[in-house]
């Protein structure tokens, strides 16, 4: 089973976005799927069409309660589950704070499952919440945005990928560097790419994700792109994506 944290501390860079659209890429490849939700905005649980009102038993409740994880999991039509996540979540980082082994919440509860891949939306801070899902994963994937201020912040990432690696979790790779929000018309996302590129050489993923109204219509919809558009270039981009996951792999 490969866990794959989608963690970068900035918002708006397509973490969400490429939780849904990778897991559903994935499903399509005959892969099983779990997506977690594991940011208190709930977008990824709400871009797959499930209302948050709804969500009884959710990640939140899980981390209190690891043996919980099978009862939180919707099953999606898809064909891929869900753990999905509320807004109560934003209260779990003060009260995990003082609980024996809070860092490893989550691995606990992903012993319960066995599928190929789970898929971690993580929110947009280095906090507990990311930290338990950098210690339940086997690789993290980064997605920058193509703009001006995309470095900022990475070594940030980086460091705290190391420590976690040091004190918790020894086997934690990176599967790869996510372009996303390209526009191949513009100057400065050519910049960026060269500037990823010098940075991270291999790590980088052939694949980009272009600007594209598909993708970002899809979630009013409740839908994967694919679902929406299934030939739309940010479909293709996520089918390009998956299978270098799965070589990566």
């Amino acid at each position: 089973m490969r866990i794959i944290a989608i963690v970068n501390q900035k918002g708006g860079v397509g973490k969400t976005t490429t939780t849904i659209n990778l897991g559903a890429a994935l499903q399509q490849q005959g892969k099983s799927v779990l997506l977690v939700d594991l940011d208190p905005q709930a977008n990824t649980t709400s871009g797959v069409g499930i209302p948050k009102a709804q969500v009884a038993n959710s990640v939140y409740e899980v981390l209190f309660e690891p043996g919980m994880a099978g009862q939180s999991v919707v099953d999606h039509h898809t064909g891929m589950k869900i753990m999905p996540s509320k807004p109560d979540l934003a209260a779990a980082e003060l009260e995990l704070a003082n609980e024996l082994n809070r860092e490893r919440r989550l691995s606990q509860a992903l012993e319960a499952f066995s599928v190929d891949y789970v898929l971690i939306d993580c929110p947009p801070s280095l906090g507990l919440l990311t930290i338990n899902a950098l210690t339940a994963a086997t690789d993290v994937l980064i997605p920058v945005q193509a703009e001006y201020y995309a470095l900022e912040g990475l070594s940030q990432l980086l460091n705290t990928i190391q420590r976690v690696r040091q004190a918790l979790n020894p086997e934690l790779g990176i599967c790869g560097v996510l372009l996303t929000m390209v526009d191949e018309r513009t100057t400065l996302s050519k910049q960026v790419q060269d500037e990823v590129a010098t940075h991270f050489q291999d790590l980088v993923f052939k694949t980009n994700v272009p600007r594209n109204v598909r993708i970002a219509e899809a979630p009013s919809h409740g839908q994967t792109v694919m679902e929406h558009d299934r030939w739309s270039k940010g479909a293709r981009a996520y089918k390009a994506l998956a299978k270098e996951v799965i070589e990566r792999g």
